[in-house]
């Protein structure tokens, strides 16, 4: 009886040792790029969860007016300390909104707390001063994907929760080629010869030589004599955000670049810069944002989502993940939707759908660029129903080569750009550009139709590369091997 239950069993182990064995295969399988058109709607399952986890904050329904602290809306008067007593008014009574009603505030710096609402009206606008001094005392910041005492950002936070900025007003930067944009160093932007700049020995190169050498932050002293311009609106550590219906122009530099950040909202947002590095939205080691229905017109990238630079990108680590991108419009810019290069860090779980892109002044649609410098897995970017009019020099690029080399050889995987349609596709299709030991992988074009492009592809180390349905110069055109 013993013997006969054992010779029983033995079977029954074995058919379950197969069943096991083909469940491993199947996920094996899963994991690789196959013709299955339900294997193509695999990544975008799990976006309704990442939207799940974003959520807007909201406010105690109180007004605190900057008028009744003392700023008056004619443009001249300098309103910065009214928008500090009303912000501290505001945070004090728990929360609420600081109304800036109709007419133009001139102010410096405006620093959010926990609970506080911006709220600029329809006919509101607030302009910002274009004096370096009164974005001193130096703050906590991150410049270029690097940690620094520097000037405070027009729009600054630190360690707040429940924040926002919104109405439909208009905040205005100032900045032109008569002040900060000079900074960058280049003619175009209003640099004359033998002015001070941010290339200048000392300069930029010194935060990126400290943070090389692991200079303690609070001894990375910059402000006064650096040239290193301020962002627009940075908040940093923060959680909760809200920036919603309001526009933006003439930045110092990036333009929304929140920092460190977990539950991000962006929505209905208008940015319109074309001075030297006016990226548009630049979320920096944050998790579960939403950039939903803006537009973006800008004289750099228009979203670039990034997570540090070099050494100090691999001392904090933290990557952007959960970038959620809908409904949005681009016109100027270096890319569309672009990802690095200060991306140490990595980033993961990157969405796009239903965006138009359309500019002689585009450069491209999706853009990837890293650096052996850089290091850091870029892995999981997916895009959707996108069209894209013109753009100048690829609709998709992906690159390890970015400015510098190192030591630190990136990773990127799993791309998918679905039902893609352009009309004038430049001078490359698609130009991906990866290492021997690190090749570009794993990248899927479905439903992809590329109009007017002088060369369709140019691929330099890749692996697991497939086209379905890929039309290109109105030839249907097969991935390279």
């Amino acid at each position: 009886m013993k013997n006969k239950f054992k010779s029983f069993l033995l079977p029954a182990g074995a058919f379950i040792l197969v069943l096991v064995l083909l469940g491993a295969c199947r996920t094996r399988q899963q994991n690789l790029p196959v013709e299955n058109e339900a294997a193509t709607e695999t990544p975008w399952s799990g976006l309704d969860a990442v939207l799940k986890e974003i959520k807007a904050p909201t406010f105690p329904n109180k007004d605190f007016n900057i008028t009744s602290y003392g700023a008056v809306g004619d443009g001249k008067t300098d309103c910065t300390e009214a928008f500090k007593k009303a912000i501290a008014a505001c945070h004090t009574a728990g929360g609420g909104r600081v109304l800036v009603p109709a007419g133009n505030f001139f102010t410096g710096p405006i620093h959010l707390l926990s609970n506080v609402n911006l709220h600029v009206v329809k006919a509101a606008r607030i302009t910002f001063s274009t004096d370096p001094e009164a974005y001193l005392p130096l703050v906590f910041t991150r410049w270029e994907g690097v940690e620094l005492m520097n000037y405070s950002p027009l729009i600054y936070a630190f360690e707040q929760k429940n924040i926002a900025v919104t109405g439909e007003g208009i905040l205005d930067g100032g900045a032109n080629e008569t002040n900060w944009w000079p900074w960058k160093g280049q003619r175009h932007y209003g640099w004359k010869p033998g002015t001070p700049n941010q290339t200048d020995p000392d300069k930029r190169a010194a935060l990126f030589r400290m943070a090389e050498e692991n200079v303690p932050v609070a001894e990375r002293k910059f402000g006064p004599g650096f040239y290193l311009r301020p962002q627009f609106v940075q908040p940093y550590r923060c959680e909760n955000i809200l920036i919603q219906g309001v526009t933006f122009i003439n930045s110092p530099m990036w333009i929304l670049n929140p920092v460190l950040c977990t539950n991000v909202t962006i929505e209905k947002v208008t940015v319109e810069s074309q001075g030297p590095n006016s990226d548009g939205c630049d979320p920096e080691s944050c998790k579960n944002v939403l950039i939903k229905d803006c537009f973006f017109n800008t004289g750099d990238d228009c979203i670039a989502i990034k997570s540090g630079r070099n050494a100090d990108g691999r001392r904090i680590n933290v990557p952007s993940e959960n970038i959620v991108i809908q409904g949005c419009t681009m016109a100027n810019g270096h890319g569309g939707v672009v990802i690095g290069s200060e991306i140490s860090g990595g980033a993961r779980n990157i969405f796009a759908e239903n965006c138009t892109m359309n500019s002689p002044l585009l450069d491209r649609a999706l853009r990837i660029k890293t650096s052996s410098a850089r290091g850091g897995i870029i892995e999981n970017i997916y895009m959707r129903n996108i069209k894209v009019g013109q753009v100048k020099e690829q609709v998709i690029i992906a690159t390890m080569f970015y400015e510098d080399s190192g030591a630190y050889v990136p990773t990127i995987r799993n791309i998918e750009v679905k039902n893609m349609t352009v009309e004038n596709g430049g001078k490359v299709g698609v130009l991906l550009d990866g290492y021997q030991q690190s090749p570009i992988q794993n990248l899927r074009l479905v439903d992809v139709e590329i109009k007017k492009v002088q060369e369709p592809y140019k691929f330099s180390y890749t692996k697991d590369i497939y086209f379905k349905n890929v039309t290109i110069n109105g030839k249907l055109v097969t991935a390279p091997e």
